[in-house]
């Protein structure tokens, strides 16, 4: 018997990168949740630190939602999962609303709103524009007459005549409401840096209240509600309806996970498919803590152990802790900056920091990009994790790059797209570690939560060290 999301929900887009869309949602969503309204926050795209500033905002875990990592089924089951108890759905859009990874535009935040059938708004940066902009949008409305544009928000208009003139062309020529004008700001309220917005953890979060206040003052937040509760019931097949996760019961181990602010790149649905899979998950420091917690295996996410890379260098009885839990044999599972933390050495901005030691290599982090974009991956060898023959869709983004990577170095990845550790090679497999650039999601990668299980429990068996038994050979 099938089901319905009737949740009202609303997705925030913009015609590129740097169109403000975020600051809106963020405005939105604590906005909204200051009003009494539960507010669950999505964002498209394999993005975390733009989710976890709309976490803060809504007070409520940001799940991503990206068509190349999950699946149309996938994807619908996570925002059902949801929904579950909220007031309304708001889904931040990444690039322009129809940008995509080929000329079809898939996996766009348009095909996400499709398939979602969710309302659109679109914010629009008006600098140094008036009566084209009425063109531009009477082009998106044209360009996808499925898509439901309810509305657009003016960004960075310059005074009164400036928005009159914008907002008097747009709803002459296109019928499309505007629903906003924000004014141009002298500074942003929250910085970039080289990849995105600066770090919560490295900013604050008490910005937040006056991007609240600043989206109440100049839009119209009413509208934007009325829009949301516009959608249409979902509906849902049996999968789509069903739990992310089926809970098992306890399986007496512990998985580590560093979460501070040098790594904080997780997806919630990773976190959440552990417990599932029995494991008890233990959050600790590798800035603050003196040692790692007692453990069956570590998981290391991404994040900057860059702009951090003091701190962690400081903390030597933590590496001096890591290293030798790598040494005993224990299972870790290290993505991009866990990946960096691993290795010997950390080169950024002409200093040079000695991290754990771990890995034969040292990382470099430089001016532009080194790996971006998603990534098609096939294990290649047998790995603690997964079965050789096994097919991952991820992502990479990283400005750092592996130097002094040994030749004979067991990678085990084989990317089409992507770069990893070594053109076109990633996935370092040294003892019971799995180290590389490529971030995966457990609700596409199934699988990874119960190896990461089964191979905690094998090394609570044998805590003395050697091969994992249930090493994947495919056999």
């Amino acid at each position: 018997m099938s089901e319905a999301l009737s949740c009202p929900r609303l997705l925030v887009a913009g015609l590129g990168g740097g169109s403000g869309k975020t600051m809106v949602s963020l405005g939105l969503a604590r906005a909204l949740r200051e009003d009494g309204l539960i507010v669950q926050t999505f964002k498209k795209g394999p993005d975390y630190i733009d989710a976890q500033w709309l976490s803060l905002a809504s007070g409520q875990p940001t799940s991503n939602l990206d068509p190349f990592l999950l699946s149309p089924t996938q994807l619908r089951q996570v925002v059902a999962a949801r929904a579950a108890g909220k007031d309304l759905l708001l889904v931040e859009g990444n690039r322009g609303l129809f940008d995509g990874k080929d000329v079809q535009g898939s996996c766009s935040s348009a095909e996400l709103a499709r398939l979602l059938q969710c309302p659109v708004v679109v914010v629009l940066d008006c600098t140094k524009v008036t009566r084209t902009m009425a063109a531009v949008v009477l082009g998106l409305v044209h360009f996808d007459p499925q898509l439901a544009i309810g509305g657009v928000i003016l960004n960075r208009t310059a005074g009164c005549r400036h928005r009159t003139i914008v907002r008097q062309s747009i709803e002459t020529y296109t019928g499309v409401p505007v629903l906003g004008e924000l004014p141009k700001l002298k500074d942003n309220p929250i910085p970039e840096r080289h990849m995105g917005l600066t770090s919560h953890a490295e900013w604050g979060t008490d910005v937040l209240a006056a991007v609240a206040a600043r989206v109440r003052e100049h839009v119209d937040i009413a509208a934007c509600l009325r829009l949301a509760r516009s959608a249409p019931h979902l509906p849902l097949s049996f999968q789509e309806a069903a739990p992310l996760f089926v809970p098992r019961a306890p399986r007496g181990v512990r998985i580590g996970v560093a979460l501070d602010a040098a790594l904080w790149f997780y997806y919630q649905e990773n976190i959440d498919a552990l417990q599932a899979a029995g494991a008890e998950v233990v959050p600790f420091s590798l800035l603050r803590d003196p040692e790692l917690p007692p453990m069956h295996a570590l998981y290391l996410g991404g994040g900057f152990p860059e702009t951090l890379a003091q701190g962690l260098s400081a903390n030597v009885s933590m590496r001096e802790s890591v290293r030798r839990a790598v040494e005993r044999g224990m299972p870790v599972y290290a993505e991009c900056g866990g990946l960096m933390y691993l290795g010997r050495e950390l080169h950024f901005q002409g200093q040079t920091f000695p991290m754990s030691g771990a890995l034969p290599f040292a990382t470099t982090v430089c001016s532009r990009p080194q790996g971006h974009g998603y990534v098609a991956a096939t294990v290649t060898a047998p790995s603690p994790f997964f079965a050789p023959g096994t097919q991952l869709l991820g992502h990479e983004f990283h400005y750092s790059c592996c130097t002094d990577l040994p030749g004979d170095a067991n990678l085990v990845l084989q990317l089409d797209p992507g770069v990893g550790m070594a053109a076109g090679r990633d996935g370092l497999v040294w003892r019971n570690v799995f180290a590389s650039y490529t971030h995966i999601h457990a609700v596409g990668v199934p699988a990874w939560a119960e190896a990461m299980v089964e191979a905690a429990m094998a090394f609570a068996a044998c805590p003395s060290g050697g091969r994992l038994e249930n090493l994947r050979r495919g056999t």
